[in-house]
């Protein structure tokens, strides 16, 4: 009689699965099955087998979308934050260095006992002899990271890897106002393209780096310039490895990211940090008003901000090979500037670079 009842639910409702959790469990396998399809390509391109071009549908890029990258990304950054208890720093971070090759020679302080929490090691400064700054050429590699593409903006869209572009407009966003940057005074029918070059006879390049997660995750100033404008794109975290940016159309302008503008002694002059999965924290060292991966944003939004006041007319200043900012994890950067026609890259598609080496000079 002192038995107590035992009250069950039915068995529907015990199995009853939220959209949500189905959209989670969906997006999440078919996000693995894409990281092993880009595994797939890299071997490919390894053994020199040129891999055909096979662009995301529209269903396959929502669905990728449905992984909550940016929470997964905000989680990420709090744990990069605990410290680490003495005798798990090695390991842990010897495990890091061996799955994605670090070269802890490099690093200012090579103990790995120093770092209290993973976001300190994914800061580590480097050795002041380990990144010598190219004095020759005018354009130096802002980080460490592989060349995906370069060369001239064409027909107002750029690639981001070969035969895959996006819109110039759509990653840029609408032209700023030319009391804050120094546009020429194209008329308004002129392509966005032709609005950004501001001297006659110039034309506009690209440039984009990849950063793998092994490589070292500061940027620094590529040239020596002036900082007028940022533009702030919060948005998606998707992967930005060359197999996602091969498979996703207009990935960039999908994805968060900030873009500082300015000029230098050639006219336009823009950097780009992209965002990525688990680089929701994109900083910039003189900008202390910009916070990436906020909780909530709306589709398609961005903020502005001018570094030009009362007090400064000019801008930041930037010198070539200046600390500029870090990424959390690896990521990617795009340049876009203006320059004569007889610049030229000093680079091949595909291959690694590292911070201070050059990219192009006239």
């Amino acid at each position: 009689t002192d038995r107590k009842k035992l009250h069950t639910a039915p068995v529907g409702q015990v199995f009853r699965l939220r959209p949500f959790h189905v959209l989670v469990a969906t997006g999440g396998g078919y996000a693995g099955y894409r990281k092993y399809e880009d595994y797939k390509l890299e071997q490919l391109e390894k053994r020199g087998i040129e891999v055909p071009v096979k662009l995301a549908s529209e269903w396959e890029v929502a669905l990728y979308k449905s992984v909550p990258t940016r929470l997964l990304s905000r989680a990420w950054g709090r744990l990069n934050q605990v410290e680490l208890p003495t005798w798990l720093r090695k390991p842990v971070y010897s495990l890091y260095i061996w799955t994605f090759g670090v070269n802890m020679k490099e690093a200012a302080v090579e103990d790995l006992h120093h770092y209290r929490n993973l976001s300190e090691f994914f800061r580590r400064k480097l050795k002041p002899q380990a990144r010598p700054v190219c004095c020759v050429h005018s354009v130096i590699s802002p980080s460490d990271g592989k060349i995906l593409n370069f060369g001239q903006v064409k027909n107002c869209e750029v690639e981001q890897v070969k035969g895959v572009t996006y819109s110039l407009e759509s990653f840029l966003g609408p032209r700023i106002s030319t009391e804050e940057m120094h546009f020429s005074q194209a008329p308004a029918g002129n392509s966005f393209q032709k609005q950004l070059v501001t001297k006659e006879g110039n034309e506009l390049y690209h440039c984009v780096i990849y950063l793998a997660p092994g490589d070292y995750h500061c940027f620094h100033s590529p040239t020596d310039w002036t900082v007028s404008h940022r533009r702030h794109f919060p948005g998606s975290l998707m992967s930005v490895n060359p197999g996602v940016a091969r498979w996703i159309k207009e990935l960039f302008c999908h994805n968060e990211r900030v873009v500082l503008t300015g000029d230098w002694k050639h006219g336009f002059f823009s950097l780009t940090a992209v965002g990525a999965t688990n680089v929701g924290s994109i900083r910039i060292y003189f900008d202390q008003d910009l916070h990436t991966n906020s909780p909530s944003y709306s589709k398609g939004s961005y903020n502005d901000f001018s570094f030009i006041s009362n007090n400064n007319k000019e801008g930041i200043p930037m010198r070539k090979g200046e600390h500029l900012g870090e990424f959390n994890l690896g990521s990617t950067i795009v340049l876009i500037f203006e320059a004569p026609k007889d610049f030229r890259f000093n680079l091949k598609a595909g291959q690694k670079i590292r911070f201070g080496e050059a990219l192009g000079s006239l």
